[in-house]
């Protein structure tokens, strides 16, 4: 099958997390025989903010390290229409103007034959309801939410025909470990400040640990205003700026742990809802220690995958015990593997995106999705 996915940035992953799961999920689609092709708007606040703040270096890279992987850059004149009727599905982002959503909605009412879908993977519907609220879904096969949360409020909301549970997973053949690369730091936290979503968090679950047992610490990721650089800096922290997604892997590997540090909205209001930097630092095979979440869908086994802090004290206690104690370290590195690659990498999310698009293709097998929870408005 031809696959179109509408993406907010797949070239650009500055502030914008989601262009990890999409190419991981472009590639395993195209070594399942299927062909995949990403659009991306002309103004994608994610490339342009990347372009301003790294040059056209990203870019570049990103062909070197995804060459298979194709994307076409659009603008106001690009003729949508054309595009979605040469392919069987389309998939399309939350961020997709609109216009645009109701657009290609149309273009499904109107006699299209390919099979619809929206993805949303953000906090908005909750967060920004009238944004979600907005958009036209009325002639969408399907929705794709990144949690059984989401797919809650969309149900609710009576968004959608049909709303799926498709989480978010590791790229595996980017994200696994690197054993032969050498340990020169105690901890890395890979993430963007953002809006003040987890400002405090911050502070008490990666600053004050760090400072405490005086480890060696990086800070990657974008968006920090000058208060917090001045707070890393006071703590020893050294602040490295914008990482690429690929380049990861090598700093998870070069470091002895990580910590994750979920935003508050998704604590308040989504639970069950990991970032997919939960998945990335397993899928390497980095000890990973979490500020509290609550993994309602039973995605993990905490407290074997990984730690669960309950406050800034006691994720200082873990630290110390996983930097301390190598054998207790590599039995966490062992089960977070095996849960990864038993249960969530992209290749399993192929698998069930296969499994739910076969029951809207015409003539195609209209099985029940047997690993996804679905539900009817």
């Amino acid at each position: 099958m031809r696959f179109l996915f509408y993406t907010h940035s797949l070239v650009s992953d500055w502030n914008h997390g989601n262009a990890h799961f999409l190419r991981g999920v472009m590639r395993e689609l195209l070594r399942a025989g299927h062909e995949a092709t990403a659009l991306e708007p002309s103004d994608s606040w994610s490339r342009l903010n990347l372009l301003e703040d790294q040059g056209v270096g990203p870019i570049v890279g990103f062909r070197k390290h995804f060459p298979e992987l194709r994307f076409e850059v659009y603008d106001a004149d690009f003729d949508h229409e054309a595009a979605v009727n040469d392919t069987d599905v389309v998939i399309l982002h939350e961020w997709t103007e609109p216009a645009l959503v109701a657009r290609l909605g149309r273009a499904r009412r109107d006699g299209g034959r390919f099979t619809l879908a929206f993805h949303d993977t953000h906090h908005r519907a909750i967060t920004a309801e009238a944004e979600i609220a907005r958009l036209d879904l009325s002639h969408y096969d399907f929705v794709l939410a990144f949690g059984e949360a989401l797919r809650q409020r969309y149900l609710r909301s009576g968004w959608g025909r049909h709303v799926y549970t498709w989480h978010e997973a590791a790229d595996a053949a980017l994200f696994h470990p690197m054993p032969e690369v050498e340990k020169t730091g105690d901890l890395v936290w890979i993430g963007n400040w953002g809006d003040d979503e987890r400002s405090a968090e911050i502070a008490s679950f990666l600053i004050e640990p760090a400072r405490k047992l005086k480890l060696k610490t990086t800070v990657r990721g974008v968006r920090y205003p000058v208060a917090a650089l001045a707070a890393l800096r006071k703590a020893g922290i050294v602040y490295g700026g914008w990482l690429a997604n690929a380049a990861v892997p090598r700093v998870f590997a070069e470091c002895r742990a990580t910590v994750h540090i979920p935003r508050r909205p998704y604590v308040e209001a989504l639970p069950g809802i990991p970032t997919i930097r939960v998945f990335e630092a397993l899928a390497c095979g980095i000890p990973l220690i979490s500020a509290p979440w609550t993994d309602a869908e039973g995605l993990f086994r905490p407290g074997k995958d990984f730690l669960f802090a309950r406050d800034g004290e006691e994720m200082t206690r873990l630290l110390r015990k996983v930097l301390s104690d190598a054998a207790f370290a590599e039995e966490m590195v062992a089960s977070g593997l095996e849960t990864i690659r038993a249960r969530h990498t992209c290749r399993h999310r192929v698998d069930e995106l296969l499994d739910i698009v076969a029951a809207y293709r015409p003539g195609g097998a209209k099985r029940k999705p047997t690993i996804l929870k679905e539900a009817a408005v």
